[in-house]
């Protein structure tokens, strides 16, 4: 027996990769005897791009790869380029791009939680619908997220595809105007941001258990965003530079998005890998509020996703609070920046998870290859591991629209920047019976 669904799930924000995705899922005897997750990804081709351009024009360019989380390209790019041409743009400029980051954490997070996540847990097709149970916490997340706008058009001169950044730190500061009014939106928002945490910790989530690898970046002295060494919960402990030397990128026959893999296995980044690895190094607020949830991390259902992400827009909030508490120097904007022909390695922490660049260049500082190592791809592998796992804890023998539905939400716990949470998920079911 053969039964075909459609649905499509509408959400244009989320357009970093076109095209469509599928799942093909064939069931005998009350068992998965094959699942694909398949992504058909046009070339977006913008590591081809970057060949042949100045290095000051890649912030910019990268910031082009996602709507959603271009401050996460723009830092991995300058970290990137900064280390290979020997730039120390200071501590100030570490402060202000942290607090950028801050920006993205929370407006990321934010459009997730209530636009793609929330309704699927409270049984609603979409966040219109939703908002007519729940008025006032789709006002509270779309609060939020213009909170994250705000702080990103702060130093970037406007909330999408932001140009303020640049290899060796901003084109312009706020002023102390701007940041004495930032500030205020900042705090206005608190009690918002830790009763999104505790509302969230409130779901109807699945106790959905399994084993993974968490991969993350840790730092020594605080959550990490923007810098840190590469951790794994099984042990690995490297600098950004030794990535390729661990992971791989690889292609499968049914999708055209690539996967990747830890020693050839499949691995998860994104918040709750972060706060797997990272709880410890929350300020004792977020820790404090997160411990009254009563959900204990490290946490091995991937369904706890949510709550770390709201765990993590508080601590956005928090940090946010305390690097412009004494702000930062707003001079030098910038420093001067002298290229050099050799290879450099980012990585920092995109909403999403992981992000990994890498360039070479010239002694003009042109581009000559470049590679993106997007946290999506990282965690495509991880996602049909846990369809696979989750698929088979709900009940196989629950009808097609059940099972669509069990698969789309799984799909959309990652957040990723595919057409499958995009578009629409085709599920294509076959039963074959003894």
């Amino acid at each position: 027996m053969t039964d075909q669904h459609e649905l499509r799930i509408r959400v244009p924000v989320l357009a970093r990769v076109e095209g469509e995705g599928a799942l093909d899922l064939t069931i005998r005897d009350r068992a998965i005897e094959s699942l694909q997750l398949r992504i058909y990804e046009p070339p977006r081709l913008f590591e081809k791009f970057l060949e042949e351009r100045g290095y000051h024009e890649v912030p910019d360019m990268v910031a082009r790869i996602c709507g959603i989380c271009p401050v996460a390209y723009q830092m991995s790019a300058v970290q990137a380029l900064e280390r290979l041409f020997g730039v120390d743009p200071g501590a100030h400029i570490r402060a202000w791009r942290r607090l950028f980051y801050c920006g993205e954490w929370i407006q990321s997070h934010s459009l997730h939680i209530h636009l793609l996540a929330a309704p699927d847990f409270l049984g609603f097709d979409s966040v219109m619908e939703m908002a007519k149970t729940y008025p006032a916490e789709v006002r509270r997340g779309l609060r939020l997220q213009a909170l994250g706008n705000d702080i990103i058009a702060l130093l970037g001169g406007r909330s999408v595809h932001p140009v303020g950044a640049c290899v060796g730190g901003f084109h312009k500061l706020p002023d102390k105007n701007e940041i004495n009014k930032i500030k205020a939106t900042i705090n206005a928002c608190y009690d918002d941001a830790l009763a999104l945490l505790e509302w969230t910790a409130g779901l109807a989530l699945p106790d959905d258990r399994q084993a993974f690898c968490c991969v993350a970046l840790q730092h020594a002295d605080e959550y990490p965003m923007n810098e840190g060494r590469i951790r794994s919960s099984a042990g690995l402990d490297i600098a950004a530079e030794a990535y390729e030397q661990h992971f791989e990128e690889f292609q499968v026959p049914h999708s055209t998005a690539l996967h990747a893999g830890l020693y050839g296995q499949p691995y998860l980044v994104g918040p709750l890998a972060r706060l797997n690895l990272n709880r410890q190094s929350l300020p004792p607020a977020v820790r404090q509020a997160l411990d009254a949830t009563g959900i204990a991390f490290p946490s091995d259902n991937m369904f706890h996703s949510i709550v770390a992400r709201a765990a993590e827009i508080l601590f956005a909030v928090v940090e946010a609070l305390r690097i412009l508490e004494d702000p930062p120097d707003p001079v030098p904007s910038r420093v001067e920046v002298s290229p050099r022909a050799g290879t450099g390695f980012g990585c920092t922490e995109a909403p999403r998870g992981l992000l990994w660049h890498r360039y070479e260049t010239d002694g003009q500082g042109r581009i000559r290859r470049a590679r993106i190592v997007p946290p999506t791809s990282q965690n495509q592998a991880r996602m049909e591991q846990d369809l696979k796992a989750s698929l088979e804890g709900f009940g196989l023998q629950r009808d097609a629209a059940a099972l669509r539905l069990r698969a789309e939400t799984v799909i959309r716990n990652y957040d990723p920047c595919i057409s499958c949470a995009t578009h629409f998920l085709r599920l294509n079911l076959q039963r074959r019976e003894p």
